[in-house]
């Protein structure tokens, strides 16, 4: 029977730096909409500026939209083991250095924190960091936007 937990040596991996994910006023409208965030800053330009905001403004958990294309070069790599159809969100957590506007072009970086395993059951940690895409290469410059943790659970055969 082959193994379907994820392989316990991508512990501690950095993947490279996603393209830039361009922030569109429609999409954070319509994920604000899907989520019940009825704040005008999400929905109206005139109260986000009026807020002080260059744009409209990203609710708390529009990070996960970024952070899940950056997870996908994880869960996607072949050699990493993982079945998608045995993935269970466990948990995340978020935190903001400044808030995501319309606009920002976004890049992140994806580390593999952690992979354990129990009874037939693997816990796997990422964390993702969102950056404001820079104009050059060095990365010390980029500006942190945001940090995204996750805790994904993968069932194993037996479980």
């Amino acid at each position: 029977m082959a193994n379907t937990l994820p392989d316990r040596g991508f512990a501690g991996r950095e993947y490279p730096a996603t393209a830039p994910y361009s922030v569109g006023r429609e999409k954070l409208r319509e994920f604000a909409s899907a989520v019940g965030a009825a704040h005008p800053a999400h929905h109206d330009l005139v109260a986000a500026r009026g807020l002080g905001y260059p744009d409209l403004v990203a609710p708390p958990t529009f990070a996960v939209v970024v952070a899940q294309r950056a997870e996908a070069q994880y869960v996607q790599d072949p050699d990493a083991g993982i079945d998608f159809s045995r993935v269970v969100h466990a948990d995340e957590k978020f935190v903001h250095h400044r808030p995501i506007v319309a606009g920002d072009e976004l890049v992140t970086v994806l580390h593999v924190d952690s992979v354990t395993e129990r009874a037939g059951i693997a816990m796997v940690t990422t964390r993702c960091e969102i950056f404001a895409a820079g104009d050059g290469a060095d990365d010390s410059a980029r500006e942190p936007v945001a940090t995204v943790s996750s805790s994904l659970v993968i069932r194993g055969e037996d479980s």
